[in-house]
């Protein structure tokens, strides 16, 4: 159920990842000008994520998480307008994601044991790998025949998408027995948050890895526009990326062999050397594309790996707040990645973000050197490093 609603979710967000920077940058004209944009949805979309446990208190699980969903149908319609109005299709398809994201997390805390976390992100992801791949080149081909194409599809695959949901039962999905009393106060749980180092370190993981990302899906296109290579290089960069989702299950396997650590620091560490040789090869625009395509492997490895250390963390009685943080990533990344290449680009050329991008993956690098180093191994199979342990 969870890894049929995630492919499927992948189509509505697939289909425009490559589309809302493309229209951006049309409709404004200006790469800063574009961050400045990103920079405020991010901030709405962060408050939304963090107001889920509050307002689930009030009102069911299922009719927050239909109501995500209909925000994406909303994000359609404005498309649809063209023109400036790609401004608040983006608003609505972001907070439309935060709301989901929190509500599909506290499902899969309470229906799956933290044993096949690892599974059910190999599997979420490969059943995700054809909205991801096909879904940015497509968006950019549709664009060229109608503005309005892309939207049109957003629209029928979030109906789609909420019919699932019900259809397949979610909606009833068993709710397992919560230790203590859930919170709704963001401020108490936020102070939870800050008290576990590891939940914090498994947060700054999500965060930067997703930074990421952001410089890679929303600056590569615009890269692509400035350097004269054209719009459909920038969706075909984001679905050769997007293709490396099919290779989760050997990368899962590949993690089990050794401990989720080595994975995380080895994604972390390729794919920041990556962009850092993007950012010296950036003269020769093809030759940059493809180093960040091949960083975008090492991204994909850290999308099975990375929000382990969280959620292997996270305590019973605390799942719908630690959710809510944990989805908060996407939304501080949002923040984070615009609002510092909108100060980057007042003095660099594009390259600049993608150094930027190399810092904040090497800091990641750098804070996973502190994870167990035989987090996710078994217990059978675990070595007891000193008399004693």
């Amino acid at each position: 159920m969870f890894a049929v609603l995630g492919g499927i979710e992948a189509v509505v967000r697939g289909i425009t990842l490559s589309v809302y920077p493309l229209l951006l940058y049309r409709a404004w004209g200006d790469a800063a000008l574009v961050s400045k944009w990103y920079f405020l949805v991010g901030i709405v979309s962060l408050l939304t994520g963090l107001s889920v446990p509050m307002v689930s208190r009030h009102l069911p699980r299922r009719w927050v998480y239909s109501l995500g969903v209909l925000l994406y149908v909303l994000s359609a319609l404005f498309g649809l307008a063209g023109g400036k109005w790609v401004t608040p299709s983006l608003l609505c398809h972001v907070t439309g994601t935060a709301m989901v994201f929190v509500c599909y997390n506290s499902y899969v805390l309470d229906n799956v044991s933290k044993a096949t976390f690892g599974h059910l992100e190999s599997r979420r992801l490969m059943l995700a790998g054809f909205g991801w791949t096909v879904g940015p080149v497509l968006g950019v081909w549709l664009l060229r025949v109608w503005y309005g194409a892309p939207f049109v599809v957003v629209g029928l695959a979030a109906i789609g998408m909420f019919a699932a949901f019900w259809r397949l039962g979610m909606s009833q999905a068993r709710v397992s027995q919560q230790v203590g009393h859930a919170s709704g106060n963001p401020v108490r749980y936020l102070r939870r948050f800050v008290a576990q180092p590891q939940l914090v370190a498994g947060w700054l993981f999500a965060v930067l890895r997703s930074c990421g990302w952001s410089v890679y899906h929303v600056y590569v296109v615009i890269y692509a526009v400035q350097s004269g290579l054209g719009e459909q290089v920038g969706g075909i960069a984001a679905s050769l990326a997007n293709a490396f989702l099919f290779l989760a299950p050997v990368m899962l396997r590949w993690m089990q062999r050794g401990s989720v650590r080595e994975a995380v620091r080895t994604g972390f560490l390729m794919a920041g050397c990556m962009f850092f040789l993007a950012a010296l090869f950036s003269p020769f625009p093809m030759v940059t594309v493809v180093i960040l395509v091949l960083s975008s492997f090492f991204l994909v490895l850290l999308d099975v790996c990375a929000g382990l250390p969280f959620l292997m963390a996270v305590k019973p009685s605390q799942r719908t707040e630690m959710s809510a943080v944990y989805s908060s990533y996407r939304d501080v990344s949002g923040i984070l990645t615009p609002g510092v290449a909108w100060l980057v680009l007042q003095f660099s050329p594009l390259a600049g973000v993608f150094v930027m991008g190399g810092v904040a993956l090497l800091v990641a690098w750098s804070i996973a050197g502190c994870l167990h180093p035989e987090l996710g191994v078994p217990g059978g199979k675990r070595v007891r490093l000193f008399p004693g342990q």
